[in-house]
């Protein structure tokens, strides 16, 4: 199978990092908007579970899992490169990766996670 690194970032701090696949999930609701959520992280299982349990979400796992697949079958070789972005990227991102590569690693591939901004203080938006 193939080596797969996926990365997650946040819009609103850098522009998205060079792949071949990009998911913008700013789209789905953002846990930011919950008081209770908003200092949390991808390392927090209450915002774990809002993002998971977002209409959409699951389905786009599997979709873009789907996606990498196509790409891993082309006759070019070499790491394929998926990135994935919120505003911040501290909750649906990071999220989002993890299950991507949960996904993908329970099919065989070789994969690497990045957090590119989870560490990052909070946007003030």
């Amino acid at each position: 199978m193939s080596e797969v690194e996926i990365t997650s970032f946040g819009y609103l701090h850098d522009e998205p990092p060079t792949a071949h696949l990009t998911v913008d999930l700013r789209h789905f609701r953002d846990p930011h908007v919950s008081p209770e959520l908003r200092y949390m992280t991808a390392n927090d299982e209450p915002v774990r579970a809002a993002v998971l349990s977002t209409p959409g979400v699951a389905a786009l796992v599997l979709a873009t899992a789907s996606a990498v697949e196509a790409l891993a079958s082309g006759p070019s070789a070499g790491v394929i490169a998926v990135a994935d972005g919120c505003a911040g990227g501290r909750h649906r991102a990071p999220v989002f990766a993890r299950a991507l590569a949960e996904v993908l690693s329970d099919a065989g591939h070789d994969v690497t996670v990045h957090h590119r901004d989870l560490d990052k203080p909070v946007v003030q938006r």
